[in-house]
């Protein structure tokens, strides 16, 4: 019979669960995202989420049971976000997954949210194979992983300071445009035009990001234009700072996969949906194959949770039911010596 997992995903503002089974195949995907409720305030407020988490959390759990017709007791196994992400949302996901598991004798599976996202594209590309260079980019995270295997990961480089999602989430405030960042800057880019030069930290010798010196650049530039009365177009600023963002992560990359002989890079976490860094990234790593998952399984989702744990699975990785949320999670824990 068919292995088939429930996963549960609550690391920020959205409730997720998924079926996920052999093969990577889909069974159910369900989303109660919080984004209009956090829209006012221009970023999430943490314990709107938790609340939002707790009412959510039942009912995307029955609606994914529900729309791969099995039920709880025909699960093989329960699989959780146990973080990195905030507190209170994580305590919700890890809390309802320890419960089900315990009243349905089923095991538990502990995933760390960015090795969900980096084995996401397995969802989709099944004939993607090891080794591959992932780029892991989201809200709180930017870094270069080598993936060996499952559960062999070794870390190339990673954020000093901001990471590309959050430097987009800033940026895209101070121009005043909508939460989430990162799609409003997207937007804008496009009717506007490269015409500013942000400063990109390159940080020779490494294959760490910083991204806060750009960040202040542009604050700085908003901020003098503001106190001069100089006018400038919120598209132009945008495109301008997209393009700083993105070339860096693709040079970076490129450099990273010619080093390593890597036939293959993995965009991985929110900021691959961007596709003017997938265009850049095709610019300077023309001879190697880009992959990264629909928009739907770039933002965060319990399907790519649900692909993590089938490996762990397949090993009887499992936890215990004293599990705990982590809050601050390095992803230097998924790292192979």
């Amino acid at each position: 019979m068919t292995i088939k997992i429930l996963a549960i995903e609550s690391s920020c503002d959205e409730t997720a669960a998924a079926i996920v089974g052999e093969g990577f195949n889909v069974y159910a995907n369900v989303i109660a995202s919080q984004i209009a409720v956090h829209q006012p305030y221009g970023g999430v407020v943490p314990e709107i989420a938790s609340r939002h988490h707790l009412d959510a959390i039942v009912p995307v759990v029955e609606q994914a049971l529900a729309d791969a017709d099995i039920k709880l007791e025909d699960i093989d196994a329960i699989a959780v976000t146990q973080g990195p992400g905030l507190i209170g949302s994580l305590l919700v996901g890890v809390s309802y997954a320890k419960a089900l598991a315990y009243a349905a004798k089923k095991p538990l599976i502990a995933v760390h949210h960015l090795e969900g996202h980096m084995l996401a594209s397995f969802l989709e590309h099944k004939d993607l194979t090891f080794p591959f260079l992932a780029l892991v980019v989201s809200g709180s995270h930017s870094g270069l992983v080598l993936a060996e295997d499952f559960g062999r990961y070794r870390a190339l480089g990673q954020s000093r300071d901001d990471a590309a999602g959050e430097a987009f989430d800033k940026i895209a405030r101070a121009l005043g445009l909508p939460y989430p960042g990162g799609p409003s800057i997207q937007v804008a880019a496009k009717a506007g035009k490269v015409i500013y030069d942000f400063p990109r930290a390159l940080l020779k010798g490494t294959y760490d990001f910083s991204f806060s010196g750009l960040k202040s650049a542009v604050l700085n530039f908003l901020n003098h234009a503001q106190m001069k009365g100089e006018s400038y177009r919120v598209e132009d600023v945008a495109a301008s700072a997209q393009e700083a963002i993105v070339d860096i992560l693709a040079k970076k990359a490129a450099a990273a996969a010619a080093e390593l002989g890597l036939d293959t890079i993995v965009l991985a976490g929110g900021v691959a949906a961007n596709e003017a860094l997938r265009a850049k990234i095709k610019v300077y790593a023309p001879k190697q194959k880009l992959v990264y998952p629909s928009l739907i399984f770039c933002t965060d989702n319990a399907a790519m949770i649900g692909a993590a744990a089938l490996p762990k699975y397949a090993k009887e990785d499992f936890a215990t039911l004293s599990l705990n949320a982590v809050a601050n999670f390095p992803i230097n824990k998924l790292f192979s010596e």
